[in-house]
């Protein structure tokens, strides 16, 4: 976020002191896919032959250790909440290699007994077939990237599995695992409602514990964002949208985040964690981290190529970048999270973890409350549903012209 800064009323303190620190979640990031999806700008990268080589995977697992044994005095003591395995494509790796991985995490932290541990999978049959061994070691959230349940979606979105593989997969999770999660697209390519309709459908016709429906959207850098694909237009997205609200709330989903739904109870602790803005140790390639220090937030970045991750992980410093958060942008960075909570966050809680008083951003919170962005009491601050379609003008706010 560089030098953006925050519009604010009040002068700020002279420093940020934090009296208690938030929750601490771990991310693993695995940054291979069998291929590159040309919507996808994750940092992932593609296998040359569609297979992880048990030398390389080794190799990386070990890296994956050396990594998080150099962060362990930055969050000596802090018990790990939950557990993240994303990529890329984790469920590439070897059902061996995962164990080997989950062992080590819990020979280093402190990891909550009931913690919640989350690993990202594709429908591909090679890797459906490791699902109940990844229940063995540990895994208790299965999240499935499906996308759609149309061939000839899928094969514009360049994903390797179709219809039918997704369907099998998804019927083998829900049989192995207790808390599973669909992610899905809409407003794809030529998509119609009709269609949107059918995908997310056929998506609660597994009753899944959880469904994360997103809109595609062209990221820069990306084959979409140089070769734009005819996509839906927007009065045809916003009814995409509406029609997905109604029904998952019809179907007993609650709608806790702007691309989430659950069931009761069953939201995702690990992405919670992000929108409250809480701490999170990121280990892998390309891996982000946020921790908190009494005196100051600090933002690290691991290497993103693979191999250059390994190499530095090996020589003991696998972070690229790291620095502290200026406070000037310590209010923005909080929206940028909480804001997408269609609950909204309480005042105190924006105080415990930016160190800053709510008055600072009291300008901002009034202009938004204004543009019928926000509503507020003495308590709260929640998003309006104005403010959550257009989140991105709503969280523009709290940086300065």
């Amino acid at each position: 976020m560089n030098a953006q800064r925050i519009i604010t009323a009040f002068a700020q303190p002279a420093s940020v002191r934090l009296e208690t620190l938030p929750p601490l979640a771990l991310y693993v990031h695995v940054p291979w896919c069998v291929r590159k999806c040309p919507y996808c700008d994750f940092n992932s990268h593609a296998l040359r032959d569609g297979a992880l080589d048990p030398a390389l995977e080794a190799a990386y697992i070990a890296a994956l250790r050396a990594d998080l044994e150099r962060a362990l005095p930055q969050v000596w003591g802090r018990p790990v909440h939950t557990v993240f395995i994303g990529g890329g494509t984790p469920s590439l790796l070897s059902a061996p290699g995962l164990d080997r991985l989950l062992c080590d995490i819990r020979a280093l932290l402190p990891l909550d007994a009931d913690a919640e541990i989350t690993l990202e999978a594709n429908p591909g049959t090679a890797e459906a077939a490791k699902f109940a061994q990844f229940r063995l070691s540990g895994i208790n959230r299965l999240s499935v990237g499906v996308q759609s349940f149309n061939d000839a979606h899928l094969r514009a979105l360049g994903r390797i599995h179709d219809a039918q593989e997704a369907r099998a997969a998804i019927d083998l999770a829900m049989r192995t695992f207790d808390n599973v999660n669909l992610d899905l697209m809409f407003a794809l390519p030529q998509q119609t409602l009709a269609q949107c309709q059918a995908d997310i459908e056929t998506a609660l016709g597994f009753a899944p514990q959880h469904l994360s429906l997103y809109q595609l959207t062209l990221e820069p850098h990306t084959p979409f964002a140089k070769r734009p694909p005819a996509l839906p237009d927007d009065d045809t997205a916003a009814d995409m949208q509406d029609w997905i609200h109604t029904r998952a709330a019809a179907a007993g989903y609650g709608h806790y985040e702007v691309s989430a739904w659950a069931k009761p109870r069953q939201q995702c602790r690990h992405n919670l964690n992000y929108w409250h803005f809480g701490d999170y140790l990121g280990i892998g390639a390309g891996a982000h981290a946020k921790l908190s220090f009494p005196d100051r937030i600090v933002r690290q970045v691991r290497y993103s190529s693979p191999l250059a991750f390994i190499e530095h992980a090996r020589a003991g410093n696998a972070a690229s970048e790291e620095h502290s958060v200026r406070m000037e942008d310590l209010p923005f960075e909080f929206m940028l999270n909480a804001l997408r909570l269609v609950n909204g966050f309480a005042h105190h809680e924006f105080s415990e973890r930016t160190g800053l008083p709510v008055a600072s951003i009291d300008a901002a919170l009034s202009g938004a409350e204004r543009r019928g962005l926000i509503a507020r009491d003495p308590l709260k601050i929640v998003p309006t549903a104005q403010g959550q379609r257009f989140l991105n003008d709503l969280q523009m706010l709290f940086l300065a012209a």
